[in-house]
């Protein structure tokens, strides 16, 4: 039987972007898994109410029930071990650092920079839901948060330590790409699903490491349902 994730959907099935869901669609491509891809919207508690929380990722394995990205990431490694994506102890707590920098480093840069996109690209039905949630858990609305000129300043400071490590590697993980890498670029296919907002230089190595990421697997990042793809694009 082929695994199943229920992953976050926007305002068309199609629409995938949830960063924490991307790290597992990359993973999984990684390892070569096929899986079954359920669309799921945030006022659709009940539907993942089997796993015990009420949040996205949520991978099903035959009896087994995985949530939170990175422990999918190590029920991966564990129970299907080839092609690895942490590694060794000393490999997993590095991937932890990469975890807790791409969460909160980077992530607060670039939801400054699109959570407006990122609102419009929600379901219509858990608009309301998104909007009490969010501006309760930051302290201000939505339209205080949005500060593209102040999101994109703060990810650039952000991003020095991965222009040094992209200057030296063409992966964080080094000539292949590996946990590292998609544990950050969940983020980044986060806000190139919802957004045209450009987040890097084409002249940055993190640019360069992008595109390369964009075509790993096939093309899984590269060929995902954007926003500006749907017919009709945002609503008026």
């Amino acid at each position: 039987m082929a695994l199943q994730m229920y992953d976050l959907s926007g305002r068309d099935e199609r629409l995938r972007f949830s960063p924490y869901c991307w790290r597992v669609r990359y993973a999984l491509a990684h390892k070569g898994l096929e899986c079954d891809f359920i669309p799921w919207r945030f006022t659709q508690k009940e539907a993942i109410e089997f796993s015990g929380q009420g949040k996205v990722p949520v991978l099903v394995d035959g009896e087994a029930t995985v949530t939170d990205s990175y422990e999918i990431f190590r029920y991966l490694d564990r129970v299907y071990p080839e092609k690895p994506l942490l590694g060794d102890d000393a490999s997993e707590s590095r991937a932890r650092f990469f975890k807790f920098y791409s969460e909160r480093a980077l992530a607060p840069g670039i939801l400054r920079t699109v959570i407006m996109d990122l609102f419009n690209a929600v379901h219509p039905d858990d608009q309301a839901y998104f909007r009490e949630t969010r501006e309760k858990a930051l302290g201000r609305s939505l339209e205080e948060m949005h500060a593209p000129s102040k999101g994109l300043s703060a990810l650039d400071a952000a991003l020095e330590p991965l222009r040094g490590r992209l200057e030296e590697a063409d992966f964080l993980d080094g000539d292949a790409p590996g946990g590292a890498d998609y544990l950050i670029f969940g983020h980044f296919m986060w806000a190139r699903c919802v957004s045209t907002a450009d987040l890097v230089s084409n002249a940055d190595p993190v640019y360069a490491w992008i595109e390369r990421m964009l075509d790993l697997h096939g093309g899984v990042g590269r060929n995902a349902t954007r926003i500006v793809d749907i017919e009709g694009g945002y609503p008026g």
